[in-house]
């Protein structure tokens, strides 16, 4: 179980990924040596599972957005077309879902003649029997950051911004 220094890493940890030990231990009060310790507890715990940098697609030409809700013939259980369509480039997300269809692609390309492209790449894709794409106007938010508000905390509180 998490404490509430380790939510107060975490959420350090998601606004800025780069930020030093030393700033770390800074903003939470600790020494920099437990700081450090507590953040390899939580990766070999597999809470931390990496860092990144966030691109801007637009600036990269990246300008087109959708999500293609994808209809297969996989048998119940099998999700083996969910790994061809993760092995796409373009393809930032593979969601496995239920309902009429089976898989949930968000994409992201530099134009509609991309997404053509890409709409063929997926026909090729032995089991894939349908699509419908929508695609996205506007982002209005887009992140990877967990809210943490609610997880339990050591002690039976709960996390929140407001004390708890």
């Amino acid at each position: 179980m998490l404490d509430e220094i380790d939510i107060q890493i975490l959420n350090l940890l998601q606004e800025n990924a780069k930020i030093t030990n030393a700033e770390l231990a800074r903003r939470i009060g600790m020494a920099p040596s437990g700081t450090l310790e507590r953040v390899r507890k939580l990766e070999s715990r597999g809470i931390i599972t990496g860092a990144s940098v966030r691109l801007d697609p637009r600036r990269l030409g990246l300008t087109l957005s959708t999500f293609v809700l994808i209809k297969t013939n996989e048998p119940v259980g099998s999700s083996a077309i969910g790994h061809a369509l993760a092995a796409i480039p373009e393809v930032l997300e593979v969601h496995w879902t239920a309902g009429e269809y089976n898989y949930l692609i968000k994409v992201r390309v530099r134009d509609t003649e991309d997404q053509v492209a890409l709409m063929k790449k997926l026909g090729e894709i032995p089991g894939v029997q349908d699509s419908r794409t929508t695609l996205v106007l506007e982002t209005i938010k887009e992140t990877q950051s967990l809210c943490l508000d609610h997880i339990p905390v050591k002690g039976g509180r709960k996390n929140s911004k407001n004390g708890g």
